[in-house]
């Protein structure tokens, strides 16, 4: 995930976490709106659904960038 000869991340690892985040909140929203119409609810479950949706693609950004971190000062 980092680029041997800069250390620094490349575009695609960039493109890659970028992704991560907007999956991860969009599919929350997705969830959220499907449970709130088979519910009869709204807007609670839609806030909800985007909350764990953030939170789950901050979980999955920070590992992604732990492990790019731990392969990069294990290359020095």
């Amino acid at each position: 995930m980092v680029d041997d000869d800069t250390g620094a991340l490349r575009g695609r690892d960039l493109l890659g976490l970028g992704g991560i985040l907007v999956a991860g909140v969009v599919l929350g929203l997705v969830v959220g709106l499907l449970v709130d119409a088979a519910a009869g609810t709204s807007p609670v479950f839609t806030l909800i659904g985007i909350f764990v949706g953030i939170a789950m693609a901050a979980f999955a950004f920070w590992v992604r960038v732990r492990d790019a971190l731990r392969d990069d000062s294990g290359n020095r």
